[in-house]
């Protein structure tokens, strides 16, 4: 049986796929607002605006913020026994069942480059990560794309990413600077898609130069087929929340069809905000917590949970 957790904006919920569909089995309530949430060790991590917290089951939350020198955690990865914390303002945070380590580099970069948010007074925010063995990769808003070559240890300026925050068009071969998410292919840690306000990106270098796809539009989320690089499934809008719709490709970005059955596209005030798999399922979280699912091999959207409002990350269980 399919069993996913969502993190919300009023908790903790866990729900299970039946023949009548997905039906919630917990509710875990809390007036601690959850931004992410991911699977180690057999337990739920939470971010929170207050930190993390372990959840090993039950309504029992166990905060683990010791080092946790910036609160606010906007997203939570994991690689190889270790997890970070993104956070706002910018910075990113490992963990090996223990303290929490900084990494002084991105709280430099972020200072020099005065890296910056559009609806927040903070100093950009660390809102994606992505790792595959030895590399990781890191996106930031409004700043760039962050690479780590030693397990996510020290972080660097991916090659090409500039490091000033921008909405301009970047120069060929540079990537946008505002980036929402990060995605790298299971095939080649030099495969990277950067998900970003102008576009989708793609990498075969390990980011040190870029092709946009998709240019000129507001993305905030993608799906890379793990079988496939070039079958593509992306969440792009006009503006932020304006006209979300979802498209797909085939072809590695070339062309682009809307991927609309059982969907009423475009939404006026709605785009999505995180895709994730679950089994063979493809989940579409929205701007506005609402839960889509669909075949991730042949896309027919459903509206999942619609009792569940605030949703901002799903994981499976």
């Amino acid at each position: 049986m399919d069993e996913i957790a969502l993190a919300t904006g009023k908790g903790l919920i866990r729900a299970a796929r039946t023949e009548h569909g997905w039906v919630i089995t917990e509710r875990s309530s809390t007036d601690i607002p959850l931004t992410s949430i991911l699977r180690h060790d057999g337990d739920l991590i939470l971010g929170a605006r207050e930190g993390v917290f372990r959840c090993a089951g039950g309504q029992n939350w166990d905060r683990e913020s010791d080092g946790l020198s910036i609160p606010y955690v906007r997203w939570l990865g994991h690689q190889n026994g270790r997890v970070f914390a993104g956070t706002e303002p910018a910075g990113i945070f490992h963990s090996d069942a223990g303290r929490w380590q900084n990494a002084p580099e991105v709280a430099d970069l972020r200072d020099r480059f005065h890296w910056f948010l559009p609806y927040s007074p903070e100093a950009g925010c660390v809102r994606g990560f992505a790792f595959h063995g030895r590399r990781g990769y890191a996106a930031v808003e409004v700043g760039g794309v962050l690479r780590s070559d030693d397990r996510g240890v020290s972080w660097r300026l991916a090659g090409g990413s500039s490091g000033k925050p921008s909405f301009d068009i970047p120069p060929e071969g540079m990537v946008h600077p505002d980036v929402h998410s990060i995605e790298v292919h299971p095939s080649s840690p030099d495969l990277v898609f950067a998900v970003t306000a102008g576009g989708l990106f793609r990498s075969g270098d390990g980011g040190d130069t870029w092709q946009v796809s998709h240019a000129g539009s507001y993305c905030r989320a993608a799906w890379i087929d793990p079988g496939n690089p070039d079958h593509i499934v992306l969440g792009p809008a006009d503006d932020v929340s304006v006209n979300g719709r979802i498209e797909e490709t085939h072809d590695g970005g070339r062309t682009w069809q809307l991927a609309s059955d059982g969907l009423d596209l475009p939404w006026p005030r709605r785009m999505v905000e995180r895709f994730a798999t679950v089994g063979d399922d493809l989940f579409a979280v929205t701007s506005d917590g609402c839960l889509f699912a669909s075949p991730a091999g042949k896309l027919s959207w459903r509206r999942v949970l619609p009792e569940v409002d605030e949703i901002r990350a799903v994981a499976q269980l």
